[in-house]
């Protein structure tokens, strides 16, 4: 059996693992029960074991299997907290580390990108990756010159290991709602499958890394390395130095969550204005504190290109739901094509499902927190509400997927940030249509 056959089939059974354990665990769980264990450590320790198996096996895998699992962890905010605290650090690893690839395959890769004396470029360059991901992993060097930079290496077969991860955990989709219980993978699983291209392309994201750099270049708040050289697998860019996000969100203080929640939302909403760029990628492992306090940011794999910003229609029509007319409301989604032309929608029911996603902007300053976001999550998800039934009824439209994207993961974001702050403030200044 040749190689790839056999990674594949690896793959195949490690993925096929996590129902079974699963299963497994609950089996056993019952039958501590039945010995006389307490209901709450027989839980406890079935969650811890099921977050240890989900990070072993995703992480292992990076692909297809690692980047559901990111999704995962930038979603978890909206999660019940008795069953979100035993994934949560797990599924944070997911979103910058995974095992690395052996040193002779970086070799073999950076040999076919830059030339047989690459390491000719480089005073100095460190084999061990600073950070691995699902589609590639990151090393440390330093150019001849002195410059510092980040050299990002594709995976080989990363193309192949994100289709068959993909197709593999959308047949697992029913059994992965026992081990993140409230979350329908199907719609992420989906949208993973509608961007590969996009995301293997490292052309196409040095473009747009780029094109942000020269668009923030000296900006007093955000950081975007400059891309030194890059290829279709590999991107050469300035090394930036700085505290994850996601370490903020564990351990930063009250006045750091608020102020960095800020200027997360400023950076999102800046970037189709200033770089005609929304970075789409939201989670917090994209996300550097510098020392200095501005916000770095890299991955810029995934970005809906808005040359002419973002579309007016949204500011708009935020506008018009926090005013209360219905029926406008009502018309301007279906215009945008949000209703379908035959669909019929209640005004008042359609304005009580969108309060929640305006109420941010109604005040002056917002307090974004977990409980908020389990509370919006169960309004939605409860098929027995009337919310629920009118989601399903609601289209979305190809040109907003990304925005969409972006909205509800940074609304994810904040919500672990637990952050307070003036962000009526950015949508009055970078958002088109909301004070017209």
């Amino acid at each position: 059996m040749s190689d790839l056959p056999r990674k594949a089939l690896s793959r195949t059974a490690k993925l096929a693992s996590l129902p079974l354990g699963a299963a497994g665990r609950a089996t056993v769980g019952l039958g501590k029960r039945i010995g006389g264990a307490p209901a709450d450590a027989v839980m406890a320790e079935f969650q811890r074991r099921t977050a240890e198996q989900l990070f072993s096996v995703l992480g292992e895998l990076k692909g297809g299997a690692m980047k559901f699992g990111q999704m995962l962890s930038l979603m978890e905010s909206a999660m019940p907290e008795e069953l979100a605290a035993p994934y949560r650090a797990t599924l944070t690893k997911l979103q910058d580390s995974a095992p690395p690839m052996p040193a002779a395959t970086v070799d073999k890769i950076l040999s076919d990108e830059l030339g047989k004396r690459w390491r000719s470029r480089f005073s100095e360059f460190d084999d061990k990756p600073a950070a691995a991901a699902s589609i590639g992993q990151v090393h440390r060097g330093v150019l001849k010159d002195g410059r510092e930079v980040a050299v990002k290496l594709q995976y080989p077969g990363a193309a192949e290991a994100l289709r068959a991860d993909l197709r593999q955990l959308g047949r697992f989709g029913r059994t992965f709602g026992t081990l993140v219980p409230g979350l329908d993978i199907k719609p992420l699983i989906a949208e993973l499958q509608e961007r590969i291209g996009e995301e293997l392309d490292y052309d196409r994201e040095a473009q747009a890394q780029q094109q942000y750099a020269d668009a923030f270049k000296g900006h007093p708040e955000f950081v975007v390395p400059r891309v030194v050289k890059h290829s279709p697998t590999v991107i050469v860019s300035e090394w930036i130095e700085g505290k994850p996000l996601s370490g903020v969100i564990a351990n930063g203080t009250k006045t750091e969550r608020d102020e960095l929640g800020l200027k997360y939302v400023r950076f999102m909403f800046s970037g189709p204005r200033l770089a005609g760029l929304l970075h789409s990628d939201p989670h917090p492992g994209n996300f550097r504190v510098l020392e200095d306090g501005r916000l770095g940011v890299v991955d810029f794999g995934l970005c809906a290109r808005l040359p002419d910003g973002l579309p007016p229609a949204i500011g708009r029509l935020l506008r018009i739901s926090l005013e209360g007319n219905g029926d406008e409301v009502l018309a301007g989604l279906r215009a945008e094509g949000f209703v379908k032309p035959r669909m019929e929608i209640d005004p008042q029911q359609l304005m009580d499902y969108l309060a929640p996603f305006a109420e941010p902007a109604r005040a002056e300053t917002f307090q974004f927190s977990r409980a908020w976001m389990r509370e919006q999550a169960n309004r939605t998800g409860d098929f027995r509400s009337p919310n629920a039934s009118l989601a399903l009824r609601l289209n979305l439209p190809p040109s907003y997927l990304l925005i969409h994207r972006v909205w509800i993961g940074g609304i994810a974001v904040l919500s672990q940030l637990e952050a307070e702050a003036p962000f009526r403030e950015v949508l009055e200044e970078f958002l088109p249509g909301f004070t017209d």
